[in-house]
């Protein structure tokens, strides 16, 4: 089957957040109702789309992989459907985290595991943003939970996920691990 899109943007070869800084500025200029596709390489940019799309009130449709090129379809809301693009108003800054840490928060790295391999927080659990509705049974609701990824965009969608699901205690790292000077590890 072939799908037709309105525009075709290409984001190829661009690491989180830029695939949706792009698709953002793409989809403000077609009209209510067309559908922008999306080329994207990141493998993070799947949970990013489908999470961007539910918080503004646009559509995610679907993604077709074909090879290492991920086509993510996005159909632009009505103006009645579009929402003012939240989040989470808990945020922990970075400066903050190793306190926290220490002091028996819980930090999850919701980036892909490649890019958690090259690069963690002693002690950061990896549970990447695509898995956390299958493994959100593995976390506490009673516990200070931290997420944390790149740049603050993933860890945002995850902690206003657990929120919708009841959890009190969750914070986002803001901004990421672009801006982490304390140890890490590698696998």
């Amino acid at each position: 089957m072939t799908i037709t899109a309105d525009q075709v943007l290409d984001a190829k070869g661009l690491a989180c957040p830029m695939p949706i800084v792009k698709t953002k500025k793409a989809i403000e200029q077609l009209e209510a109702g067309q559908v922008l596709e999306v080329q994207a390489t990141d493998k993070g940019s799947l949970a990013d789309m489908k999470g961007w799309a539910n918080n503004t009130g646009h559509q995610y449709l679907g993604t077709k992989e074909e090879g290492d090129v991920l086509k993510h379809y996005l159909r632009k809301a009505n103006p009645d459907e579009v929402k003012e693009e939240t989040k989470h108003p808990h945020i922990t800054d970075i400066s903050e985290l190793e306190s926290k840490v220490s002091g028996g928060a819980t930090l999850i790295d919701v980036r892909e595991p490649a890019e958690y391999a090259f690069g963690h927080i002693p002690g950061a659990k990896s549970i990447p943003l695509g898995e956390l509705d299958d493994r959100i049974d593995e976390l506490n609701k009673d516990e200070d939970i931290h997420f944390i990824c790149r740049t603050g965009n993933r860890s945002d969608l995850a902690a206003q996920k657990l929120a919708e699901k009841g959890f009190t205690k969750v914070w986002n790292v803001k901004p990421g691990m672009t801006e982490w000077k304390g140890e890490t590890k590698k696998l």
